[in-house]
């Protein structure tokens, strides 16, 4: 069967080129020039896909395609922009595009697109791909990024926020995950609050008064009830962020109430139902903890029903540049000074860089090279980035491990590799759980089982 592509393109050179690409592979092409030839084009001849460009001369492609839709809802559209816009792209997706492809259009990627958007509306004429209803502006808050890896995480989000499945975000400290928590949320339909705990800063018997409250007298102390997160995120959001920190015990409750939607009071005798939505995080391979016996299988899949994993800030570099110009102006309101204005000497820098603290200890090296600096100009002697003990890890270019040494535990190479990092840091251990990837109460636990040596108290 040939399939017919309407191709609204106000640019007659990438329309011809792009008509021409598609008629080589079989396709019978429609071409549009504005709004209302597109218009007319859908009405009439009826086309199976529409590739959209974003800037026309009588609108914008995001106002056709709510057209479009309009008069047929399971026509496929591939959105085309010069614009490198997060919002944009995100707008999109929840406007009902099947995808948003970046100019200079390549015309093997924007192929495999059409393919695939032809053969779902081929698996189900009545459902479109991404028939979402925009909730009016949207914003991305913190994230900042144009690299492809960003701009899926994006989709991403515009698509798992108009559920209420379970999502699991993992990723290295220091990524943004809670970040993406709260574009989740911010983009859903829920009406309740976002609330986060993070399960790794609370003792195990007081975070399950902190989850699921607990009735008065039911341990010392507690004077009065107490509403649990799950209560009060009530037709809204629950964030548990370090996931990875819970105590087994807590690992069945909480997977009590992914199955059940209920849970009772810490004390009390009344089976309470929930409508929370949960957002879990780690930074740990929960995989790993489960073959370890440290995490519930049947939990993880529970958690993991939609899942985010974050690049690196060393695996998506291009988006560094943006990132500063962002993260300055930020630094800049905060210090109550002008934005720095990066040094080509200043951005090599900064790009050459592997940032084992990700998009945090970037922000941490701008934030004190705004303090010392006497101008707006961000140069490369401003910025005190040495190399850290975690610097290298899954660096090709590490040191390899002497064939001589000899053979120890992992307990054992654990323990000097974080009694280095404390050396390092001169026992700050903020700094260290950034670049060991831990959290503060996790490096106090393994200082206390190997008795390491804390040069300074913070």
């Amino acid at each position: 069967m040939k399939h017919t592509l309407l191709i609204v393109e106000d640019d007659a050179a990438l329309n011809l080129l792009l008509s021409a690409h598609f008629e080589d592979l079989g396709y019978a092409i429609l071409n549009a020039e504005n709004c209302e030839q597109a218009r007319q084009m859908v009405q009439q001849k009826s086309p199976d896909l529409v590739l959209l460009d974003q800037i026309l001369p009588d609108g914008t492609g995001l106002e056709m395609l709510g057209q479009i839709h309009g008069l047929q809802p399971d026509l496929p559209v591939v959105m085309m922009t010069g614009q490198h816009d997060l919002e944009l792209a995100i707008q999109a997706i929840k406007a009902g595009a099947h995808d948003f492809i970046h100019k200079p259009v390549d015309t093997g990627s924007l192929e495999s697109v059409v393919n695939k958007a032809l053969e779902h509306r081929r698996l189900s004429r009545r459902m479109a791909d991404l028939s979402y209803t925009p909730q009016g502006a949207v914003t991305l808050g913190e994230m900042v990024g144009q690299g492809e890896a960003m701009l899926e995480v994006c989709k991403q989000i515009a698509l798992s926020s108009q559920s209420t499945a379970p999502v699991l975000i993992t990723g290295e400290s220091g990524t943004g995950k809670e970040l993406v928590a709260h574009a989740i949320h911010h983009h859903s339909n829920c009406s309740g609050p976002f609330l986060a705990v993070n399960c790794a800063a609370i003792v195990d018997n007081l975070l399950e008064s902190e989850l699921f409250g607990h009735e008065k007298g039911a341990f010392t102390g507690a004077v009065a009830r107490k509403q649990g997160k799950f209560e009060l995120a009530e037709n809204g959001t629950l964030f548990l962020d370090e996931i990875g920190e819970l105590a087994m015990p807590l690992q069945s409750k909480l997977l009590r109430v992914l199955q059940e939607h209920t849970f009772d009071r810490v004390g009390g005798t009344a089976t309470l139902v929930t409508n929370a939505r949960i957002i879990s995080a780690t930074n740990r391979d929960l995989g790993a903890e489960v073959e370890n016996k440290q995490f519930r299988e049947d939990l993880l899949y529970r958690l993991k029903v939609v899942h985010f994993h974050l690049p690196p800030l060393r695996k998506r570099k291009e988006d560094i540049p943006l990132l500063v110009g962002h993260l300055s102006e930020k630094i800049g309101s905060s210090l109550h000074k002008p934005p720095l204005r990066a040094t080509e000497g200043a951005l090599e820098k900064l790009t050459d860089y592997d940032w084992p603290g990700n998009v945090r200890e970037l922000e941490n090296a701008l934030t004190r090279a705004a303090a010392l600096a006497r101008d707006d100009l961000l140069t490369p002697q401003l910025l005190n980035l040495q190399a850290s003990p975690a610097a290298s890890i899954g660096n090709s270019t590490a040191a390899p491990v002497e064939p001589d040494s000899p053979l120890v535990s992992l307990d054992e190479l654990e323990a000097a590799h974080i009694q280095r990092v404390l050396d390092h840091t001169h026992g700050h251990k903020g700094h260290s759980c950034e670049i060991l990837g831990i959290s503060r109460p996790a490096l106090d636990r393994k200082i206390h089982k190997y008795s390491l040596i804390v040069s300074k108290t913070n």
